[in-house]
């Protein structure tokens, strides 16, 4: 008899983070529900809090909670150092926020954070009037931000396809009133131009003969309150998908009200071109900002692919689990044009490589990606080391549970950032399967 799965994952971390954010910016009260229970969560809602916002505590099962936005004006200078843990994509969008306020805070986070590159942020914020004071090794944290309550209008070509860093610009334009334009070489994550939307800030976006452009010529003085449902993380469901693509969770597993948006799918499209059987059924409310929707996704004998540059962004936070897919896949599986992996939690392509290479993979690590050589079936083995991400957690512990759990990772509990009972679900699916 066949055996049929169907599972919910967390709320969509990205989204949790963007949605508190405008909620605070927002006059009057927004109403939120979904919102991811974690690590990464927690840090941006203290720190909202710490900026005078009142936010509730953060439910463990989604539901609903109503935030009072302080409006664009209304955040204050914090009493003390801003904690923002682990989470880099609340430190810079937060940057931009704080850089068109009339306020200054000193944002600081964990080991990890501290090791992340700021100026990517920093530069095009100065070059909008804002004023960055290291407090440590420049472009790291901590660093206090000086805001200024009304910026430049910026036109920014951003080197890289980063949500981070056009995210940043755009919420500096919208608290200091600026025009702001930014370029990227190709499109990534659309969830902050989206919300602007839904709430009044109007932004457009096009293709360009050198990229993708984004476009904020009328910034309001003010944004309507959010009524809005995180739907479920997609980047999150991708490590069940892959389990399931490798036969470890059943016959059939279906992973309900999960997001959709067309700039983080890209992970469906390459299950199924390496051979796995994926059914994508579309469940959006009318008017909803954000796709939603059910997978579903039978195994099926996988082979090798590629990934190149124009891929990565709406692959990004995946790219540890191709790498993971090919290893115990047929052939050989490439990833190139992803150097902004070296600038996630940790060094992604050199703790792939590494993790890969302990439990008996044969790897070439590339400056720009890696270069993996599949076999399916081989027995798999030995400690590898999270190097305090999540994403490293969950891939190592997802290729662990589906070649015969020889696999030790040596902090899975670091996968409560944005999966918060993963470690749980995982032995759940594997022995149902």
């Amino acid at each position: 008899m066949e055996s049929r799965v169907r599972i919910r994952v967390p709320g969509d971390k990205s989204l949790s983070q963007r949605a508190l954010i405008m909620a605070a910016l927002a006059e009057g009260s927004s109403r939120v529900s979904g919102l991811l229970y974690g690590g990464d969560t927690e840090s941006t809602a203290g720190t909202l809090r710490a900026l005078g916002v009142g936010i509730p505590s953060i439910p463990e099962d989604g539901s609903a909670i109503v935030i009072e936005g302080v409006g664009l004006d209304g955040l204050r200078s914090p009493r003390c150092a801003l904690a923002l843990g682990n989470s880099g994509t609340g430190t810079r969008l937060l940057m931009g926020a704080l850089a068109g306020s009339d306020l200054s805070a000193t944002l600081d986070g964990d080991a990890s954070l501290r090791a992340r590159p700021m100026g990517r942020v920093v530069r095009p914020l100065t070059l909008m009037g804002a004023r960055f004071e290291a407090l440590g090794e420049p472009d790291r944290l901590p660093v206090t931000v000086h805001g200024r309550g009304h910026l430049e209008s910026l036109e920014w070509d951003s080197p890289v396809a980063s949500a981070q860093v056009k995210s940043a610009i755009l919420l500096a334009g919208l608290t200091g009133r600026a025009f702001t334009f930014v370029t990227e070489p190709r499109e990534s994550r659309d969830h902050t131009e989206r919300m602007f939307n839904a709430v009044g800030a109007s932004v457009i976006s096009h293709a360009t003969d050198s990229g993708w452009r984004i476009e904020m010529r009328d910034p309001p003085d003010h944004i309507r309150p959010l009524d809005f449902a995180v739907p479920g993380d997609i980047s999150s469901a991708a490590f069940l998908l892959a389990l399931a693509a490798l036969g470890a969770a059943g016959d059939e597993l279906m992973i309900e009200c999960v997001g959709l948006n067309p700039t983080r799918t890209a992970f469906l499209d390459l299950l199924l071109r390496m051979g796995s059987d994926i059914e994508v059924h579309d469940r959006t409310p009318e008017g909803s900002t954000e796709p939603v929707g059910d997978v579903v996704i039978r195994p099926g004998g996988l082979s090798s692919t590629s990934v190149g540059a124009e891929e990565v962004p709406r692959l990004i936070d995946e790219l540890p689990l191709v790498a993971i897919l090919g290893a115990c896949a047929e052939g050989e599986t490439r990833i190139t044009g992803a150097e902004e992996l070296r600038a996630k939690e940790s060094d992604r392509i050199a703790a792939v490589v590494s993790n890969l290479r302990t439990v008996g993979v044969e790897v070439e690590e590339l400056r720009d990606g890696l270069v993996v050589q599949g076999e399916p079936g081989r027995n798999l083995q030995g400690r590898v080391s999270t190097w305090h991400d999540h994403r490293i957690a969950m891939a190592f512990s997802v290729l662990g549970a589906a070649t015969g759990r020889a696999i030790e990772v040596d902090d899975p509990a670091v996968a409560g950032v944005s999966f918060p009972g993963f470690d749980r679900l995982l032995r759940t699916l594997t022995d149902t399967g």
